[in-house]
């Protein structure tokens, strides 16, 4: 971070909520009141009818300092009314929230909701009374998988959590003093809002708790930088040394684009002769045009005749051997009168004699054999004359003939001499010697064309497109409930009647929704979420009731929202072992631990699941009790001083405290404690679709959520799920609670040892939950997961 004088903060670190949203008098429902201090200023946040939304412009400028952000801290100074639960500050897309700082009257609770980097949800609860009618500082800093949470400058939690997720989406909106316009409504006084893009930000609101120790994600990133540095160190020696090497052998040199052909590389306005084209390098490209033969004029001793390796005729001398002209090279096979073969070559004008070569053994019959007349030994019929060698050049294939070999152009090529022994592409596009029909466009290939369809037609055949009719193949984007139009160079979509959506995505449409997490899977029709049943999912299954679950002797079954759990009856506690029968219950010795109410004049005995205040022998005992430091006597009656919604009695010794028993005819019961009683309808509470209306006292489940309404306000908080001992979790889809799994890959959440490591494509060390992009991609993710590395395509890349 970047701190000045007087613990100042760099602007470009610091976010002014007040200020990009320019709270005042523009936002009904919030006025300016007089601040805790005198330097910033306050507002009252007290109507329910409130949209405290940041404009666009200002969202963007918020959002972009924060994306990708590994560090950041949310600072706030506030007075909440006493019960009430409210959102102060909230980044969110629809239901994904990306960053919300929530305050729960109602549970005693400060709720931290983000999106892991997994894209998974998660709420960090940090039991706390912040709604009490009092000034209070809060700032909620997080640090790599750090998060710590100071109130009023004192440490209240340090926590190891999975790091948030700051990328946010487009269309994400950020909320002041509210979730959206219905729900989340924080009522009480703000001032100083900010977010820092920074670790430690609590330090500009407590300057005394200046911190002298890296922060985590410090230290990680260090340790990351220095692995990069070393990569990149060793690839730079690298190229420094083949650098050097080539700089040695450079004398002078200016940059030109050159051409490479065949291997041979030719600089700027350079030429040469390939075959029977002329060719130039222009600007790195090649332009070749063909050579226009002139037919050479010979003396008389001389003929035309073409020379390995050039593409015109040019004079050759010439031997006059019986009445007949041999260029030079050619040979002319004869016999004497005993049939003894003599071989001549025309040399330097002159027919020399040339020494017979011995005849190879032919395995074919001897009516099947040839004599030609420039050799003394036979051949077969049929034989390849060119496996001897030819003269053939590119795009021209030699063929054998009854006598010799011979060139000729292959399809699409024409021949630039006589002999075919040179030939060019043919250009069928250009010249009209094509076959594509309507709806195409011709495309010139080496020796062929191609007919490329129009945009928006489908393939016929190889010359011919016609309209493409992407409902008929199937190559639509409609979904799988909705109907498929096809139009003119397109198609739409449209969702079939029970369905709504665009028609690219289209979703079952249930009469009333499905209530607590249930899915719409076809009209009318709900997949309920395990734990609830009904045609809407309205019903929770009572597992405790239900006979599904038998609880240890020492537990007794607490039905849950979708969930049950043995908890430990009075007078026993957990041993930590967290069995999910109850058989970790162990008995609690409430005499040792002090944890009785026995009166000073009686004897405290050990029961199991509880203990008895024994009168000792020859004495008479009160029966008074003690509690909270305060004497109670025998019989006494009283309301317990932090919750007014019990009743204490002392019997014999013994403390009895039980929740009062609401009689809702009683005109005179307190709504407080028996909100079921309410019968105003300002009491009631809107459901989040803000379709359905509940009663105040009344709880429901939504998105993994248990709500309430409490006088005409929702407050939610994280369904209680069952310990799971293992290293690998995964919550499926359409669940709440995470499961145990074997494969490391598949695992939403893991035990993250910093002693185990992996090594990457490039064989460095990883830490146990880094993630890196693999080299030589763009979109392949790949995190260590306690010694295994898991790879795959990062779904915000595509």
């Amino acid at each position: 971070c970047v701190l000045s004088s007087g613990f100042g903060v760099d602007p470009a670190l610091r976010v002014d909520v007040f200020g990009e949203l320019r709270l005042g008098d523009a936002f009904a429902g919030v006025s300016q009141v007089p601040g805790f201090h005198n330097d910033t200023r306050a507002f009252l946040f007290q109507d329910t009818a409130r949209d405290v939304k940041s404009s666009a412009d200002a969202t963007e400028r918020i959002l972009q300092k924060l994306r990708n952000k590994k560090e950041f801290t949310v600072l706030a100074t506030v007075k909440q009314e006493t019960l009430n639960s409210g959102v102060i500050l909230s980044i969110h897309r629809s239901e994904q929230r990306f960053l919300e700082l929530e305050s729960s009257g109602q549970r005693n609770e400060i709720r931290l909701h983000y999106r892991t980097q997994g894209q998974q949800p998660h709420t960090e609860v940090f039991p706390y009374t912040l709604a009490d009618d009092q000034w209070h500082k809060v700032s909620v800093a997080l640090s790599a998988s750090h998060i710590l949470l100071h109130v009023d400058c004192n440490r209240i939690y340090e926590r190891v959590v999975e790091p948030p997720s700051m990328d946010f989406p487009e269309e994400t909106s950020i909320w002041l003093g509210q979730r959206n316009s219905a729900h989340g409504l924080f009522k009480g006084v703000m001032q100083d809002v900010q977010l820092l893009v920074m670790p430690q930000g609590y330090i500009s609101q407590c300057p005394d708790l200046n911190r002298t120790c890296p922060t985590c994600n410090d230290f990680h990133g260090l340790v990351q930088k220095i692995m990069e540095l070393q990569d990149i160190l060793a690839k730079t020696s690298s190229k420094l040394s083949k650098a050097e090497e080539k700089m040695n052998g450079l004398d002078r040199c200016y940059c030109e684009r050159t051409c490479s052909v065949k291997g041979v590389l030719y600089r700027e306005d350079e030429s040469w002769t390939d075959g029977c084209k002329n060719c130039t390098c222009s600007n790195g490209t090649a332009l070749c045009e063909p050579i226009s033969c002139v037919p050479p004029v010979c003396p008389p001793d001389s003929a035309p005749a073409y020379v390995p390796g050039r593409c015109c005729q040019e004079c050759q001398p010439v031997c006059l051997f019986r009445k007949r002209v041999y260029v030079e090279g050619e040979k002319q096979a004869l016999r004497d009168s005993s049939g003894k073969c003599l071989l001549f070559e025309c040399r330097d004008r002159t027919m020399h004699r040339v020494a017979p070569s011995i005849c190879p053994e032919l395995n074919c019959a001897e009516s099947e054999q040839m004599t030609l007349p420039d050799r003394c030994c036979n051949v077969c019929r049929g034989h390849d004359f060119c496996a001897e060698g030819h003269c053939c050049a590119e795009h021209s294939e030699c063929i054998s003939l009854e006598t010799g070999p011979r060139c000729r152009c292959r399809d699409g090529f024409r021949s630039l001499r006589d002999d075919e022994a040179y030939c060019e592409d043919i250009d069928e596009c250009a010249e009209g010697r094509h076959y594509c029909r309507e709806n195409t466009v011709c495309v010139n290939t080496p020796g062929s064309f191609m007919c490329i369809c129009h945009a928006g037609y489908i393939r016929i055949d190889d010359y011919s497109c016609t309209e493409h009719n992407e409902c008929a193949s199937g190559q639509h984007s409609c979904d799988e409930n909705a109907l498929c139009f096809n139009t003119v160079g397109g198609h739409s979509c449209s969702c079939k009647p029970g369905y709504t959506g665009n028609g690219t995505i289209c979703k079952a449409l249930c009469d009333g929704l499905c209530q607590n997490g249930g899915t719409c899977v076809s009209p009318d029709t709900c997949i309920c979420q395990q734990g609830f049943t009904g045609k809407r999912c309205e019903t929770d299954i009572d597992e405790c009731s239900s006979g599904f679950v038998e609880c240890d002797s020492r537990a007794t079954c607490i039905n849950l929202p979708g969930w049950y759990h043995c908890e430990c009856r009075d007078g026993y506690h957990d041993n930590g072992m967290f069995s999910a029968n109850g058989e970790s219950c162990e008995d609690i010795d409430e005499c040792g631990t002090g944890r009785n109410s026995c009166a000073n004049d009686t004897v405290c005995f050990n029961l199991e699941g509880g203990y008895d205040c024994r009168c000792p022998h020859g004495k008479n005992c009160t029966g008074d009790c003690i509690h909270d430091n305060k004497v109670k006597h025998n019989g006494q009656i009283w309301v317990l001083e932090n919750d007014r919604c019990s009743v204490c009695s002392c019997q014999s010794g013994l403390v009895m405290c039980r929740r009062m028993v609401c009689d809702c005819d009683n005109p005179t019961v307190d709504l407080f404690c028996c909100p079921e009683c309410d019968p105003r309808h300002s009491s009631q509470c809107l459901h989040q679709n803000g379709l359905l209306a509940y009663s105040t006292g009344a709880s429901w489940v939504e998105s993994c959520q248990q709500c309430q309404c409490l006088q005409g306000e929702v407050d939610c908080w994280p369904l209680s799920c069952p310990p799971v001992d293992c290293e690998f979790t995964l919550i499926p889809e359409g669940e709440c609670c995470p499961r145990c799994v074997t494969d490391p890959c598949q695992a939403d959440t893991i035990r993250n040892d910093i002693t185990k490591t992996c090594t990457d494509e490039h064989g460095l060390v990883r830490f146990s939950g880094s993630s890196w992009i693999k080299h030589g991609t763009e979109c392949t993710l790949c995190q260590c997961k306690n010694g295994h590395v898991c790879c795959s395509v990062d779904p915000m890349c595509l």
